[in-house]
């Protein structure tokens, strides 16, 4: 799978050798092992010494990766030696605020870095950091931006918008993937749904997750709907060239290609 096309990607600790076995089976896009907040500091080697034998088992045909924890953690050196030899498909960098930081990681493991974007400095930096070549992604961190923006915990979105929205505007800039952040009360289906489809609306590729109960809703938010595929082949159908009319609506070469790409999304190009 394209990391462009890529749904549903879930955090796991990478000490929890159980969970991991179960995402063997679940139909997450990505899967993403964790040293960073999953894992309480006493686990942190354990949770280092069990990558190897998690990614030599591998996660059938989905996407892998690992997050390491924060460059200026005490931790870092020491995540990044345990990746000496292993091949991830992708490291998450979490709290990055520079493009250095994330071209740093890049050099030191030989892997495409997915640099999270969790503070104002990162939402600044967005564009650098994802016009840098061994960065391939973008994620949200919203839960630590919103605490630095001093956005009070029961509030809505509304306050993250401009944030969201420039980090989703330097991914394009850069043909880069972006993806929205966590949502972390786990029995609030309806909350979560709701905020696969505002996510999906300001156009994120798809949804980081944290539990396996969420994988099933946003694979079917972030995937194209059947009505959606049906309009975008008579879309590309009825068009001959130039700006014309279809279904009410004026239509142009843009429309096709965007239809195209939907088609390309759902594998039926």
């Amino acid at each position: 799978m394209h990391l462009h096309h890529a749904r549903s990607l879930l955090f796991l600790p990478a000490s929890n050798v159980r969970a991991i076995d179960k995402a063997r089976g679940l139909p997450c896009d990505m899967v993403i092992l964790d040293l960073e907040d999953a894992v309480a500091e006493e686990n942190k080697p354990a949770a280092r010494a069990a990558l190897a034998p998690a990614l030599g088992q591998g996660f059938g045909g989905r996407l892998v990766a690992v997050r390491v924890n924060a460059v200026d953690s005490p931790h870092h050196s020491a995540d990044i030696a345990a990746l000496a030899g292993l091949t991830p498909g992708f490291v998450v960098l979490p709290k990055v605020e520079a493009a250095a930081q994330a071209a740093q990681v890049h050099r030191a493991t030989g892997r495409p870095v997915i640099a999270m974007i969790e503070s104002p400095r990162g939402v600044v930096e967005a564009q650098a950091i994802a016009a840098e070549v061994g960065v391939a992604a973008l994620f949200m961190g919203n839960n630590d931006l919103r605490h630095d923006l001093r956005i009070p915990l029961d509030a809505d979105r509304s306050g993250l918008m401009l944030g969201l929205q420039s980090v989703i505007l330097a991914a394009r800039l850069s043909d880069k993937a972006v993806f929205d952040g966590v949502y972390n009360k786990l029995d609030d289906a309806p909350g979560f749904t709701a905020e696969c489809h505002e996510g999906r609306a300001l156009g994120f590729d798809g949804k980081t997750l944290i539990h396996p109960n969420q994988i099933e809703p946003a694979n079917t938010i972030f995937g194209p709907s059947e009505r959606e595929l049906a309009d975008a082949r008579a879309l590309i159908a009825a068009h001959t060239g130039g700006a014309e009319r279809h279904q009410g609506a004026m239509i142009e070469d843009m429309h096709v290609a965007q239809a195209r790409s939907l088609l390309e999304r759902a594998g039926q190009a």
